[in-house]
């Protein structure tokens, strides 16, 4: 399977990334240590079990630090790894791996944690219907790089941000005042392309919600039982999403229940950085 990222995305946040580390005067430790003609030899591995996401960005950490340094990926994002499996081979001038492997490995243990987890959460569901999604909790200016993780880990993508969708949650309703207010302003304002979401916490604002008519349904922390006698009050006749409180130990049954989408938010705020390494090659 074949994920994509934006070129430019990706070129931006390299640059910054970079620019942060090597602040003022660049590695220095290495170029104390090191010749500048040297050249290395290294390998990615994985410390751990898991599922890869990110090689792009850690390809071009390396290439951003010099162009002659070769990254030849032996997997691809999405792949499944266990301990010692190797990812890629680096080769090139050495100083330019020494100061770029930081870089390149954070955005890689990083994405890769989100995809490992998404992909946890994706197998205790496998056997229903409903996709597991991300959420906005993401870390501030790598949403792009973490919503793609979790397409790597086999999950879903929510909104990418406020532009993109309507999702009417609780405190809109309460502003507005009550569900059926809130969708008629919604309606009004947006074009017809636009998707309109609502979240409701009960069965009665579920009946206000079938009355008055949205592209989705936001399910908020509703039990098991609660989730079912939705799903068959909606009918097929919009999408039901099932959100609060999710965990590894919950999600089959909340899938079961017939939702076709369950956000978890910590697919990106809670994931763990899996385990990689880059070890030079001793000749």
């Amino acid at each position: 399977m074949s994920f994509d990222l934006s070129p430019l995305l990706i070129d931006d946040a390299i640059r910054a990334a970079l620019a942060e580390d090597l602040g003022r005067a660049g590695d220095i430790t290495t170029q104390a240590t090191i010749p500048a003609r040297a050249t290395a030899r290294a390998v990615i591995a994985a410390r751990e079990t898991g599922v890869v996401a990110g090689l792009p960005l850690a390809r071009a950490a390396f290439r951003r630090m010099d162009q002659k340094v070769g990254v030849e990926a032996w997997l691809e994002d999405g792949a499944k790894v266990d301990p010692r499996a190797i990812i890629a081979r680096v080769e090139g001038p050495a100083r330019a791996i020494l100061a770029a492997e930081r870089v390149a490995l954070n955005y890689l243990g990083r994405l890769s944690g989100v995809a490992s987890l998404t992909a946890q959460y994706a197998a205790r569901i496998a056997h229903t219907n409903a996709k597991v999604c991300d959420t906005r909790k993401t870390t501030p200016l790598l949403r792009a790089f973490e919503k793609y993780a979790v397409r790597c880990g086999g999950g879903a993508n929510h909104r990418f941000g406020l532009d993109d969708a309507v999702l009417i949650k609780d405190n809109h309703i309460a502003v507005a005042g009550g569900v059926v207010p809130a969708l008629r302003a919604a309606k009004r304002f947006v074009g017809h392309l636009t998707k309109i979401e609502i979240e409701v916490d009960t069965l009665g604002q579920l009946k206000d919600v079938l009355a008055e008519g949205a592209d989705a349904v936001l399910l908020d922390n509703m039990t098991p039982g609660d989730l079912r006698r939705a799903v068959e009050m909606v009918g097929g006749n919009m999408i039901c999403e099932a959100s609060g409180g999710v965990t590894l130990e919950t999600v089959a049954e909340i899938a079961e229940t017939g939702v076709d989408l369950i956000s978890v938010g910590a697919l990106t705020h809670s994931a763990k950085v899996l385990d990689l390494g880059l070890d030079i090659e001793i000749a």
